[in-house]
């Protein structure tokens, strides 16, 4: 009977115990889940953050592309006064091919989206342009693939005409075209023909046996980037 205070007491000390050890982890879990939420609401929150700081930044994008679009101020020139450079033009120009690359004209009126067309290239496939380099093929003076997409244009130089040498340069164009019916890689070839053109215009002129990415940066060279041309009577 004596033991039975005893073992009572040791009942009583484990159980408080116990209670302490459970409250104590209780207190921890609730450390750690609290701890848990605080990490979770820090990366929620630099989360956020980033997202906002990334649509500010696609916000400032947004407002300076327009700027870098907006069109040039418009002339004071009164409407029908005309263009100080004139109302045509003829743009000698290069682009990129297969092989050599290749070089022609644009020519129009300044005022009108519609763009004609000249080059000499050879008629049919690439077996034409093979045997080109060594005999004359049948050639085609129109636009040729590529002609008319900005990505492949290597060189440019636009020159500006009046409307009487505008009808002159476009009547020679048309003759050029009408009475160039082979091509040859070494003589006959695309310099060759813009040439002619450039050489009615009065302008100075390359040698035909170079690239047409440098013929036409080289002519625009030699006529010391001149933009305004006027045909002599002679013409």
């Amino acid at each position: 009977m004596a033991n039975k205070p005893k073992r009572l007491g040791i009942c009583l000390l484990a159980g408080f115990t116990l209670s302490v050890l459970l409250q104590c982890n209780i207190q921890s879990a609730s450390a750690r889940e609290v701890d848990t939420r605080a990490r979770s609401e820090r990366f929620i929150s630099q989360k956020r953050e980033l997202h906002k700081r990334a649509a500010t930044a696609n916000a400032l994008v947004s407002n300076e592309a327009p700027i870098e679009s907006k069109p040039a101020p418009q002339s004071n020139r009164k409407p029908g006064s005309g263009s100080a450079k004139g109302p045509y033009y003829v743009d000698f120009r290069a682009r990129t091919a297969a092989s050599w690359g290749h070089a022609f004209v644009w020519f129009g009126k300044t005022s009108e989206r519609a763009v004609e067309v000249a080059g000499l290239t050879p008629a049919g496939d690439t077996a034409a342009y093979v045997l080109g380099h060594l005999l004359w093929v049948p050639s085609e003076t129109t636009a040729s693939y590529g002609d008319l997409d900005p990505q492949y244009l290597t060189a440019s130089y636009r020159v500006y005409l009046n409307e009487p040498d505008a009808k002159r340069v476009f009547a020679y164009i048309k003759k050029l075209q009408a009475n160039s019916p082979v091509w040859n890689a070494e003589t006959t070839n695309c310099t060759a023909f813009i040439g002619d053109i450039a050489e009615f215009m009065g302008l100075k002129v390359p040698h035909r046996w170079q690239r047409p990415e440098e013929y036409v940066n080289n002519l625009k060279a030699m006529n010391s980037g001149r933009q305004i041309v006027r045909l002599s009577s002679e013409q």
